[in-house]
């Protein structure tokens, strides 16, 4: 190519590099404003999360606010049992944009025709196990803290008169059904017939029900002595615990056929089964938000995000999705991909 003598003296002329430089800041000021304005457009715009009760200090003190520095959407979140949560989408009570379950089986309550297609995929995103946790204050603290995690005289302790137990509703929630199996696998690994129903079922001492996101509350209070909980929860809040062993605390994948053995029905018929705990996230079809459903998914799966989820003592995972592949995002299947590679 060969510049005329014209097209030389332009370029070398002192104005066209003014003008450049000109052109150059107008373009930043642009792209600032466009930043500042898709920002503005996200903060107008709020993402409803209807997440498992045992996450509520991840998700209101860390992802929530995490989130929306980050993206500049506002955040609502609300805490329930995951099989509770389901039962209030599939009857539209709740309509929100993203649902966390702590049992990726309870989506399939909201998938098929005959359940409105109101969930289409579900994608696992981390993992936890069973752990009990105890006020620190109890009358039965300096017995609990000399248990070791493959101890049975935990088991006595327990049965001690006056001991209260908590734990979850197995019709509105995983850790509610969790509770049962992990006794039923704790009873045959130690080959106590009857255990279970000692611990749990004691017609003169039973054990104390309550809602997930109430559990730790009550037993901070002074309500209770001891609680079945997962492990992200007695991390979060800095409890005393005793771990159970793998063969039934519910947190080694490679162990489902062994979890599997144990199983719930509930009074409506439901059948539950036994295995490693798995929480799982989705994007409901009644979603108002998708774009900004989509972007908190996205921040999840992030490094960013699973660093934040780390550090509530939840076990990372690599993600599987199930159902319709075809129906998950675009750029939810590439975060899935990403994170799959970390």
């Amino acid at each position: 190519m060969v510049l005329s003598p014209l097209r030389l003296t332009f370029l070398g002329h002192p104005s066209f590099g003014r003008r450049r430089s000109l052109s150059l800041v107008v373009l930043a000021i642009y792209l600032v404003l466009a930043l500042a304005s898709a920002k503005a457009a996200a903060a107008d715009s709020q993402i409803i999360v209807l997440y498992a009760g045992s996450l509520g200090n991840l998700m209101e003190k860390d992802i929530g606010p995490s989130f929306t520095q980050a993206t500049g959407y506002k955040y609502l979140g609300e805490a329930k049992g995951s099989v509770l949560g389901a039962n209030l989408i599939k009857e539209r009570l709740r309509t929100p944009d993203i649902f966390i379950s702590a049992d990726p089986k309870v989506n399939e309550r909201l998938m098929g025709k005959e359940n409105g297609d109101l969930v289409r995929w579900y994608a696992t995103i981390f993992g936890n196990e069973m752990v009990l946790g105890y006020n620190p204050n109890s009358r039965f603290a300096a017995e609990l803290q000399q248990v070791g995690t493959n101890d049975t005289r935990l088991y006595e302790i327990l049965q001690e008169k006056g001991f209260r137990l908590g734990r979850g509703d197995p019709e509105l929630e995983p850790k509610g059904y969790r509770t049962l199996f992990l006794f039923d696998l704790a009873e045959k690994h130690y080959q106590r017939p009857g255990l279970a129903k000692k611990v749990l079922f004691n017609p003169e001492q039973p054990t104390l029900v309550f809602p997930e996101e109430q559990l730790v509350a009550r037993l901070e209070a002074g309500q209770l002595d001891a609680g079945i909980f997962y492990r992200n929860e007695v991390a979060e809040h800095s409890l005393p615990f005793i771990g159970f062993p793998r063969e039934f605390n519910l947190g080694d994948p490679d162990l489902d056929p062994q979890y599997g053995e144990a199983t719930y029905v509930s009074p409506k018929g439901t059948k539950f089964a036994g295995s490693a705990i798995v929480y799982s996230i989705t994007i409901p079809e009644t979603s108002q938000n998708h774009a900004g459903a989509i972007a908190l998914v996205g921040f999840l799966l992030s490094k960013e995000g699973r660093k934040i989820v780390e550090k509530h003592a939840l076990r990372l995972i690599q993600p599987l999705v199930s159902g319709a592949i075809d129906a998950v995002p675009p750029t939810v299947q590439t975060a899935l991909k990403k994170a799959s590679s970390q």
